[in-house]
């Protein structure tokens, strides 16, 4: 059987290399279909690419560009086949291909979409080529399979600023951690993350507080004080209680005995600068 099967192969081989020979554009083109047909792409792409400038201008040429499109998106390669189905659309509004064309168009840019740690201005164009998609054709059979990728798409922006922000709390950079954090939520409200952004928006506040000089002490616990209110008053039950509750008792003892007029000496200005200095990655 394996003996029959090279046969074949060598057959189909000698067949195709005879087909690009020949060099007869309208055999290539019914063989690419053929091949195209047949799962062959990587076949079928060459006949395609090849015939293409012949057919240019021709009834044909959207025929080719289309297959051509389909045959990049068929193998894997979701860019090259989204940015002719770009073309496609551009080029031949009417085409009865259309819808179809479109749809891969907006699926290319999805399937290239990568792991949410990296950059993600594919995920965007994703996006923003499905929603193009629905909003021509609200009544697609497709709807619910483009709702579900879109909700997909969407998760791994909120997980990409989510891994941003906390990428500078991990490396104790507070003040930076705090506005990622806090821009983190501005910009995605309803992501599902929405608790332990708030809790370590809190512990990167008190943190900083905690590390900085007795001068910007008071306003800096202050901050963590509101960042301990926001957290209990959408997450009273937080995972993160004990620990809230700990740097919220830690932030009242402060400002206690700040307000009481227990000012630190200046010895212990000098103190708290110098352990600033050895956390300077922290600010």
């Amino acid at each position: 059987m394996v003996v029959v099967a090279l046969m074949v192969g060598a057959v189909g081989c000698s067949s195709y290399n005879k087909l690009l020979k020949a060099n007869d554009s309208d055999q290539m083109f019914h063989a690419a279909i053929d091949y195209y047909n047949k799962g062959q792409f990587d076949r079928a792409l060459q006949l395609f690419e090849e015939i293409s400038p012949r057919y240019s201008a021709t009834m044909r040429a959207d025929t080719i560009m289309y297959y051509t499109g389909c045959c990049f998106y068929k193998q894997g390669d979701f860019m090259t086949s989204a940015q002719i189905f770009d073309e496609y659309r551009r080029t031949y509004g009417r085409s009865p291909l259309l819808e179809d064309v479109e749809y891969m168009h907006a699926m290319g840019y999805y399937f290239a979409s990568p792991v949410p740690s990296r950059d993600q201005t594919t995920t965007l164009q994703a996006i923003s080529a499905i929603n193009e998609y629905l909003e021509r054709y609200p009544d697609t059979p497709k709807k619910g399979v483009c709702e579900m990728r879109l909700e997909e798409l969407q998760n791994k922006l909120y997980d990409k600023s989510f891994i941003n922000a906390r990428t500078y709390y991990k490396t104790r950079k507070y003040k930076s951690a705090i506005i990622a954090l806090r821009n983190a939520l501005s910009d995605y409200p309803n992501t599902p993350h929405r608790e332990e952004i708030l809790y370590l928006t809190l512990d990167a506040c008190y943190e900083l507080a905690s590390n900085s000089v007795s001068s910007l002490q008071v306003d800096r616990y202050l901050d963590a004080m509101d960042a301990y209110y926001n957290l209990v008053s959408e997450f009273p039950n937080t995972k993160h209680k004990r620990a809230a509750e700990r740097m919220h008792r830690a932030c009242k003892n402060y400002l206690a005995k700040h307000n009481a007029g227990e000012i630190e000496s200046d010895g212990a200005d000098v103190v708290g600068e110098s352990k600033l200095n050895t956390n300077t990655n922290m600010q």
